[in-house]
């Protein structure tokens, strides 16, 4: 008689999801035990633990803020509500990309959204003013702009009706947010959006996304040097953009 097929525990099916909310739950607790506000940290609170902000990038080259600050959240409600669109997405998206490419895409995203805030806020002679920024909603977006790029693919092993109503799901979050975002500008509400964070990782992850499609659902060996592809191509892009950046703004000092 066949032995039936053990069943996989859910989180194995995307483990790298599981681990990526589960860091973030865990830097909140640092952070909380550590004496900041679980409702409402102060900017130094948040700077001490990672938080973005131009001047320390561009000026004092502390650069691995772009990718800390995507773990760092200001505030429970802010955590949950992340969390709640990395999980399902992630849900979605790591069974298509794999465990390293969801851990990819969610860094080099992230990377390009606070990139991207640093450029348009970076509170040096020159700039706008900075900002401290922290989240990983510019992630979150970034997964979306992969989601969207993605169930495009003609050769994915699903019918395509639901891959369509998926796709539009996925578009639709986009949208309703990019809407919220820009609404809280407008009206100048207590609720502080870094809009340029959402915008920069939803571009990132359109353009991390592009080597991948169509062959999304091709053999393997195809997929993966694809995937090495996009990865090591957005790594060099990320790199160039902050070079370009950082000399714009600071180069002449």
């Amino acid at each position: 008689m066949p032995q039936p097929e053990r069943r996989r525990p859910r989180w194995a099916y995307a483990p790298a999801t599981y681990v990526l909310v589960g860091i973030n739950c865990l830097v909140f607790l640092v952070m909380v035990l550590g004496g900041v506000s679980p409702v409402a940290p102060t900017p130094e609170q948040l700077l001490t633990y990672g938080a973005d902000y131009g001047p320390y990038v561009l000026v004092l080259g502390e650069w691995w803020r772009l990718l800390t600050a995507t773990f760092v959240h200001v505030g429970l409600i802010h955590l949950a509500t992340n969390m709640w669109c990395l999980w399902n997405l992630g849900l979605l998206g790591e069974p298509l990309m794999g465990p390293f490419g969801m851990l990819a895409a969610y860094v080099l995203t992230g990377i390009g959204g606070n990139l991207l805030s640093t450029a348009i806020h970076p509170g040096v002679p020159g700039g706008s003013g900075g900002i401290v920024g922290a989240g990983a909603s510019g992630a979150v977006f970034g997964l979306a702009g992969v989601l969207i790029v993605l169930l495009k693919s003609p050769l994915l092993p699903l019918p395509q009706a639901e891959v369509q109503r998926l796709r539009k799901s996925v578009i639709w979050f986009a949208v309703l947010n990019f809407v919220i975002g820009a609404g809280t500008w407008i009206a100048r509400t207590s609720l502080q959006i870094d809009n340029m964070a959402h915008l920069g990782g939803f571009l990132s992850g359109l353009a991390f996304a592009v080597p991948l499609v169509p062959r999304i659902g091709a053999r393997r060996e195809i997929f993966l040097r694809r995937r090495w592809f996009a990865v090591l191509g957005m790594s060099f892009l990320l790199l160039l953009l902050a070079f370009g950046i950082r000399s714009f703004y600071v180069g002449g000092r």
